[in-house]
């Protein structure tokens, strides 16, 4: 890490502090995971919101190991019932485990998404609150974190997903007003929700979208 990444990095964790998350940096995934571990007991039910960079972390089939009861809307294995009553689940597990799209520098979490039970979750209801985001996700404020979500995070999150909207080809939002759109709701975390405990892990990797 530069000089100037190590200064960005230190910005980000002494806002996100000062706005009442509790904050802390990680080299790598590999220490990410085992500071997760750390806040979860084998008791524990744990939601996973729809977040690539917590499937990289590589910390669901630990979880499974330890005997965690897991709510993960991703398992291809559920049927369309049981993904909506795993998304239902995870805004009242023990422990949610998520990604944002966008953390900034003034020290402000800021999401999207089309249906709402990451950014749920996200909020209120879980126990405890894990959000975890590697340096690439990192910007100056609130601006230019919907610009990157417009221009980076949406666009590859609708081409894993083999969508039809435009940012497909063209690689920037559209600003579409198509049923297949994943942009309908955002959440920007100006200061830590009173009622929620939130631990933000910022990893010095590329990850997610």
């Amino acid at each position: 890490m530069t000089k100037k990444d190590e200064e960005k990095v230190n910005r980000t964790i002494s806002s996100l502090k000062d706005h009442g998350f509790e904050a802390i940096y990680v080299k790598n995934k590999d220490k990410a995971r085992a500071e997760i571990l750390k806040h979860i007991p084998p008791t524990a039910k744990v939601g996973i919101g729809g977040s690539a960079t917590i499937r990289e972390i590589g910390i669901i089939p630990r979880l499974k190991e330890q005997g965690n009861v897991i709510y993960d809307h991703w398992n291809e294995e559920l049927s369309p019932e049981q993904v909506l009553e795993t998304r239902k689940a995870q805004m009242t597990s023990d422990v949610f485990l998520s990604s944002t799209n966008a953390l900034t520098e003034s020290g402000e979490l800021v999401s999207r998404e089309g249906i709402g039970n990451r950014t749920n979750s996200m909020c209120f209801g879980p126990g405890k609150v894990i959000i975890a985001a590697g340096t690439n996700k990192i910007v100056p404020d609130v601006h230019a974190a919907l610009k990157r979500i417009k221009e980076v995070a949406a666009p590859l999150r609708n081409k894993s997903l083999n969508t039809a909207n435009p940012c497909v080809e063209t690689g920037v939002c559209q600003d579409c007003n198509l049923p297949t759109r994943i942009c309908r709701i955002t959440l920007i975390m100006e200061r830590k929700p009173v009622l929620t405990d939130i631990l933000v892990i910022v990893i010095g990797e590329n990850l997610g979208y």
